[in-house]
């Protein structure tokens, strides 16, 4: 009899958060050790999003809905591939977190939480595409902190990001890649 061995299924991950909590850094950590395709959530924005926040002008839920809705086709490509990955995403709202689940149900939040002051500290020393420091306060109004409901893993954004992403390896026991 021919032994077969099943290949293990796939997993999607969204690191989420504020702008300047560490997602891209975070992300690009997993999708290294993991060896998972990694997609920044950032460059899924229409241009009319871009423009608005590179005049410093906050998007609304009318704004965010193409862009939610390309993160799910990428989730849904991901699924039906059998590939695993990672997508860079504030997903600041419940309704935006419960869209993105109504697109592949198996996936996991990874909230990089931080207080607001270690944040500002963190954006208003880098240089960001569109997203001004300007706008950060608006993102904290924004966001509604994930649920017990909701399936996330909440880490501390005030480690380092190798601690941070040996964190989340270890608390969702995913298996890292040989070198």
């Amino acid at each position: 009899m021919k032994e077969t061995t099943e290949s293990p299924r796939s997993k999607a991950l969204i690191v989420m958060g504020v702008s300047g909590c560490g997602k891209s850094t975070v992300a690009e950590l997993l999708a290294q050790r993991l060896r998972w395709e990694m997609v920044e959530g950032d460059r899924l924005h229409p241009q009319a999003n871009v423009d608005k926040m590179r005049r410093g002008v906050a998007l609304d839920d009318a704004d965010r809905e193409p862009w939610l809705d390309l993160i799910g086709a990428q989730l849904k490509a991901w699924a039906a591939e059998g590939r695993s990955g990672v997508i860079t995403c504030s997903a600041l709202k419940h309704s935006y977190r419960a869209r993105m689940l109504a697109a592949r149900s198996d996936l996991v939040f990874v909230y990089l939480k931080g207080s607001e002051a270690l944040i500002r500290s963190r954006v208003q020393a880098r240089h960001h595409e569109y997203m001004p420091a300007t706008l950060l306060h608006s993102q904290f109004d924004t966001l509604e902190e994930p649920t017990v409901d909701e399936p996330v893993l909440t880490v501390d954004a005030g480690e380092s990001p190798d601690v941070e992403t040996q964190a989340i390896i270890q608390a969702l026991s995913l298996t890292v890649a040989p070198a």
